[in-house]
C-alpha cells in the first residue's frame, strides 16, 4: 500500500498494536524510517514522525501507555491554578495594607478621613433637597473646612463659594432619559497661590446619599497617575469593558466628560458590592487601610499635577490612547496604544513564521500535519461550544424550577455546578476525539498539533481586538507570546524525552505569567459582576449569564491544558470525578440547599425589594378621573421575583400581580427611573390612599398652536425634591423638542420618555413645554402626560401601612420605601 492512499485512520502514528511478517515489513520500516527525520526536521518535529513504539524510548514519537500519569497531571494542575490563585488572594490583601504612615505633616491622615466620614453619615439619609444634605452636611462641611483655612499658612489662599445651580441633561445611560435639577447645593472649595494660578485641577466627590441608605481617556492623566500614584491599581480592561455598555452603572464624571469636556480619572471602591446602597452600605465597612491607600494616590497624584507642567502643556503630552494595567497591585506598566499596536502585531507575525513553517512545508511533508491542525481546530470549536451549550442547558434549568441566584451567597456553588460541568464537556469532547479520530496516533504528536490550535485561536482573537482598535488586546498578546517562548524553550526535551517531569516544570513556569494575570482579571470580573447580577432586574436570567462568563473563564485556562489531555494515558478518573461533584451540586441546588441570600453581619447578601406606596389619578381628556386607586407597588430587583418572600408574607403572591396600563407610559406606575425594561415582573398590594402634606400640583399653564402647526403645551409643577416625568405621543403625533436637555427629546427604551425632577431647598416651581408634531388629529388627543412625586425624607416618607408591611419582610432583605402619587393627563 502507498503512503498517499492510506485511510485517515492509518495515516496516523503506527504505534503497536500491529504486527507484519514476511517481506513486506522490511521495506515498510525501511520507508518509515526514511520518512522519519525529514519529517520531524519540519519546524520542531511539529509535523507527524513514525515510528513503533518498539524502536527504543528515547524516540520523539511515544507509545500508548507511555503517556502521562492521570492523577499527576490532573493534581498538577489544579494545585497549580490553585497556587496561582492563592498568589493573586496575597497581592489583593497587599492592596488594603497602610501605605503611609498617617499623622505626618504633609501626607494623607485617614484616621481624620474617616473621622470625616463617620459623622457625616451619622446624619443618616441624605437625599437632594432634604435638611440633612442640603443644611446639616453642607453646615458640617463648612465648618470643617473653617478649621482647615484657620490652620493653613500664609502661601496659599482658600475661599469657599456656595452654589446652588440649575440645569438639565439628556443621557443614554439606562435606555436614555433626561434630567432636571433646580437649585442643588455645592460646595467649592478653592485652593491657589496667593498671587493666583492660571491653571485648575478639579477633585470631585458627592456628599448626598441614595434614600434609605447610609476611567481616563487621556494620556497625560494616565502618565501622572503612573508616575504618582503610591499603590496604583488601575487597568484599560476595566475603562473599555465600562465604556462598552456591558455593566449596567455610570458614575458622576461622565457629566464633566460628556458636557464639559473635562479629562480626568475616575476612581471607585469595587470590593462587595453586595451591599452597595443598602442599609448595610455604612462607613465601618470600609476599612481604614484603604481610605489610607486610596488617601494617598489621590494626594501624591493631585500633587504631581499641580506642580507638575501637565496641566499647562497636556498637548506636548498627547499619544493617542494609552495601554496601561497594573501588576498585582505593585506598579503599572503603560504606553501609548501605536506601540501596543506594533508589539501585538509583531507578535502575530511571530506565529505566523512558527506555524508559516509548519503548515506551508511541501505537501509531502506536512499534509497529515495540515489536516490533523484543522481538524483539531474544529474539535476545540465544538468542545468549547458544546461546553458552552451544556452549562446554558442547566442554567436554564435551574432557572426554569426556581432556583436562580444559589449561588449568590455560596460562590462556590456555581464553580462546583457550571465549572465543573464544563471542563468535564471539554475534556470528554477530545477523549472522543484522541480515541476515535486520532487513531493510533502519538500521544507526543497529538500534545504538539493541539499547542498549536490553542495558539493560533488566541492569535486569531489578538489579531481581531488589534483590528478593532481595543487596547485590551495585550491580554491576548500575553497569551501569545509567553506561550510561544515556553514552547520554543521546551521543545527539544519535549522531543527527547517527551512529556516528563522537566517538561512539564518549564512548562508550567512558562504559563505563570499569563495563567496569574488572567485569574487576576477573572477574580475582577466576579468581584463586579457576580453582585451586580443580584440587582440586574426580573427579565435576565442571572444563571445563564454566570454560566456564560464561568464557561468562556474555562475555554480561556483550559486552552493550553488541552493538550495534557492527549498527553495522559487516561482521563477516565477526572471525568468521573468532575460529573461527580457537577451531579451532587447541581442535585443539592435542586432541592433549594443553598438560599441565595444572608443576613450574616460578617457578610451580609440581602435581597433588593422597592415598596412604594402610591395612589394613582387618571384623567381623560376633559379633565375628569376615569380611574383613581392605591397601593403599594412592590419591585424584586432580581430573577427570583417574590417566590422567596410569600412563604413570609403570604399576601404578595401572583394573585396581586401587577397588570400594565396599556394607553399610559410606562406602563402607568410610578417608576423613580426608567428601569421599566429591565423589571417586568411586579406586584400590586391593595392599600389605603395616602396624602402627603406636601401635594404635588401640575398644571396646564398655556395651549399655543405654532405657525408649524405644532402644539405648545407649556406646564407648571410643584412638588417634593423628587418627581419623575413621563411622556407618551399619540398616534399620528410626534415629540419635536422641548425646553429640557439640549432641545431635542431623548426616548427611554419602549418609546416613551423619560424625565427626573430633582431640587434643593426654597426651589421655585417647575416650568417647561413640550412641542407636539400634529401629523393627523386623532379624537382621543395628541399626547399623554404623568407626574410621579416621590417623598424620600420627612413625614412625608412613611405610612403606617407600609411600615407595618416594611416590618413583615425577612431579615436578608433590604426593602426601600417611600410613599409617592401618579397623576396622568391627556392633552
Amino acid at each position: 500500500m502507498e503512503w498517499g492512499s492510506e485511510s485517515g485512520a492509518v495515516r496516523r502514528h503506527r504505534i503497536g498494536g500491529e504486527r507484519r511478517d514476511g517481506p513486506a515489513a522490511a521495506p515498510q520500516l525501511e520507508r518509515e524510517a526514511l520518512a522519519q527525520e525529514p519529517l520531524a526536521d519540519a519546524c520542531g518535529g511539529g509535523a507527524r514522525t513514525r515510528k513503533r513504539s518498539g524502536e527504543g524510548s528515547g524516540s520523539a514519537s511515544r507509545g500508548a501507555g507511555t503517556g502521562l500519569s492521570e492523577a499527576r497531571a490532573s493534581l498538577g494542575l489544579a494545585l497549580y491554578l490553585l497556587a496561582l490563585r492563592a498568589l493573586v488572594q496575597l497581592s489583593l490583601q497587599q492592596l488594603m495594607v497602610r501605605g503611609t504612615a498617617v499623622g505626618h505633616r504633609g501626607e494623607f491622615d485617614a484616621r481624620r478621613a474617616r473621622d470625616y466620614l463617620e459623622h457625616i453619615t451619622s446624619i443618616g439619609p441624605r437625599t437632594t433637597g432634604s435638611p440633612e444634605n442640603e443644611i446639616l452636611t453642607v453646615r458640617y462641611l463648612l465648618e470643617q473646612i473653617k478649621l482647615i483655612e484657620v490652620q493653613s499658612n500664609n502661601l496659599h489662599r482658600i475661599s469657599v463659594d456656595v452654589q446652588r445651580p440649575t440645569g438639565s441633561f439628556s443621557i443614554d445611560f439606562l435606555g436614555g432619559f433626561t434630567s432636571y435639577y433646580d437649585n442643588i447645593t455645592n460646595v467649592v472649595v478653592k485652593l491657589e497661590p496667593r498671587d493666583g494660578a492660571q491653571h485648575a485641577l478639579l477633585a470631585n466627590c458627592h456628599f448626598d446619599s441614595v434614600a434609605n441608605s447610609p476611567g481616563p481617556e487621556n494620556p497625560w492623566l494616565v502618565q501622572a497617575y503612573v508616575s504618582a500614584a503610591k499603590h496604583p491599581f488601575a487597568s484599560v480592561v476595566a475603562q473599555e469593558v465600562f465604556q462598552s455598555g456591558i455593566i449596567p452603572s455610570d458614575t458622576d464624571f461622565r457629566i464633566y466628560r460628556d458636557f464639559g469636556n473635562i479629562p480626568g480619572i475616575d476612581l471607585a471602591f469595587i470590593e462587595n458590592g453586595y451591599i452597595y446602597h443598602t442599609k448595610y452600605d455604612t462607613a465601618d465597612r470600609i476599612l481604614t487601610d484603604s481610605i489610607q491607600r486610596a488617601g494617598d494616590n489621590i494626594l501624591a497624584v493631585v500633587k504631581y499635577l499641580a506642580t507638575s507642567d501637565m496641566l499647562a502643556s497636556s498637548s506636548k503630552y498627547q499619544h493617542g490612547n494609552m495601554v496601561f494595567f497594573d501588576v498585582l497591585g505593585l506598579f503599572v506598566i503603560a504606553y501609548p496604544s501605536r506601540v501596543g499596536l506594533i508589539i501585538n502585531y509583531m507578535v502575530v507575525m511571530a506565529v505566523a513564521l512558527y506555524l508559516g513553517k509548519k503548515l506551508l512545508q511541501p505537501q509531502n511533508k506536512t499534509a497529515a500535519y495540515t489536516k490533523d491542525f484543522f481538524c483539531g481546530l474544529g474539535i476545540t470549536l465544538i468542545s468549547w461550544f458544546t461546553s458552552l451549550v451544556t452549562v446554558l442547558i442547566i442554567a436554564v434549568f435551574i432557572s426554569l424550577i426556581g432556583q436562580s441566584l444559589s449561588w449568590y451567597n455560596h460562590f462556590y456553588v456555581s464553580v462546583c455546578l457550571y465549572g465543573t460541568a464544563a471542563v468535564a464537556k471539554i475534556i470528554f469532547i477530545h477523549t472522543l476525539a484522541k480515541r476515535f479520530h486520532y487513531v493510533n496516533a502519538s500521544d507526543q504528536y497529538l500534545g504538539e498539533v493541539f499547542f498549536d490550535v490553542s495558539l493560533f485561536v488566541h492569535c486569531g482573537f489578538l489579531t481581531a481586538l488589534t483590528y478593532q482598535g481595543l487596547c485590551s488586546a495585550f491580554i491576548s498578546a500575553v497569551w501569545v507570546a509567553f506561550p510561544l517562548l515556553t514552547k520554543l524553550c521546551v521543545h527539544k526535551d519535549f522531543r527527547r524525552h517527551g512529556a516528563g517531569g522537566k517538561f512539564i516544570a518549564f512548562y508550567l513556569l512558562g504559563m505563570f505569567i499569563p495563567y496569574l494575570y488572567a485569574l487576576y482579571l477573572i477574580w475582577a470580573v466576579f468581584e463586579m459582576f457576580t453582585p451586580i447580577l443580584g440587582r440586574s432586574g426580573s427579565e435576565i436570567p442571572p444563571d445563564v449569564v454566570l454560566a456564560s462568563i464561568l464557561a468562556g473563564c474555562t475555554m480561556i485556562l483550559s486552552s493550553y491544558f488541552i493538550n495534557f489531555i492527549y498527553l495522559a494515558k487516561s482521563t477516565k478518573r477526572t471525568m468521573l470525578t468532575l460529573t461527580l461533584v457537577c451531579t451532587i451540586a447541581f442535585l443539592l441546588v435542586c432541592s433549594g440547599t443553598f438560599f441565595p441570600y444572608s443576613s450574616n453581619p460578617a457578610s451580609p447578601k440581602p435581597k433588593r425589594v422597592f415598596l412604594q406606596h402610591v395612589t394613582r389619578t387618571f384623567h381623560d381628556l376633559d379633565g375628569n378621573v376615569v380611574k383613581r386607586d392605591s397601593g403599594i407597588w412592590i419591585n424584586g430587583f432580581d430573577y427570583t421575583g417574590m417566590s422567596h418572600i410569600t412563604p413570609h408574607i403570604p399576601e404578595i403572591n401572583d394573585t396581586i400581580r401587577a397588570h400594565c396600563e396599556e394607553n399610559a407610559p410606562l406602563c402607568g406606575f410610578p417608576w423613580y427611573l426608567p428601569v421599566h425594561f429591565l423589571i417586568r415582573k411586579n406586584w400590586y398590594l391593595p392599600a389605603p390612599e395616602v396624602s402627603p402634606k406636601e401635594a404635588a400640583h401640575f398644571r396646564l399653564v398655556s395651549k399655543e398652536q405654532t405657525p408649524w402647526d405644532s402644539v405648545k403645551l407649556t406646564f407648571e409643577v410643584t412638588g417634593p425634591s423628587h418627581m419623575s416625568f413621563y411622556v407618551r405621543t399619540h398616534k399620528g403625533s410626534t415629540l419635536s423638542q422641548w425646553s429640557l436637555g439640549n432641545g431635542t427629546p431623548v426616548t427611554s427604551k419602549g418609546g416613551d420618555y423619560f424625565v427626573f425632577y430633582s431640587h434643593g431647598l426654597q426651589a421655585s416651581a417647575w416650568q417647561f413645554w413640550i412641542e407636539v408634531q400634529v401629523l393627523e388629529e386623532q379624537p382621543e388627543g395628541v399626547v399623554t402626560v404623568a407626574i410621579a412625586a416621590h417623598y424620600l425624607s420627612g413625614d412625608d416618607k412613611r405610612s403606617s401601612q407600609l411600615d407595618a408591611l416594611k416590618e413583615k419582610f425577612p431579615d436578608w432583605t433590604f426593602p426601600s420605601a417611600w410613599v409617592c402619587t401618579y397623576n396622568l393627563f391627556v392633552f
